[in-house]
């Protein structure tokens, strides 16, 4: 019964979406936005791969709201507001994802640092012994 539906949905969904005139531009938009967006459901994969039922809404609102001409931070920003940060697989940079953005450079220079530190001790420890 859920294949019928599923199918069902993707045939109609495929008829309306035809009916409207899109140019290449526009279709580009929609591959590249629905590839940066992540499937509330899988959580794991963008809506463009996703099957779940909730990331064909999706697609769908996204190719609405390209087809009413919003611009991509509108629509970035209207799925923020709605699902949060999170449905976005790049969250962008400001006060609350300044960590998220900088605690890999910051654990590289910690791991330097650690590395560092025991080369020269080893160093040190290895001079030691052989001018005894």
């Amino acid at each position: 019964m859920t294949q019928r539906h599923f199918l069902l949905f993707t045939i109609l969904f495929s008829l309306i979406t035809s009916s409207f005139a899109i140019n290449d531009t526009d279709t580009q938009r929609f591959t590249h936005l629905t590839q940066q967006i992540r499937c509330v459901v899988c959580q794991n994969q963008n809506i463009a791969d996703s099957t779940a039922p909730l990331a064909q809404d999706l697609r769908a609102k996204v190719y609405q709201m390209i087809l009413d001409k919003k611009s991509d931070d509108d629509i970035k920003n209207y799925l923020v507001n709605r699902y949060g940060e999170f449905i976005l697989l790049q969250p962008r940079l400001h006060k609350t994802t300044f960590l998220l953005w900088t605690f890999p450079c910051l654990g590289l220079v910690v791991v330097f640092l650690i590395l560092f530190h025991f080369g020269v001790t080893i160093g040190k420890w290895n001079w030691k012994k052989t001018s005894n």
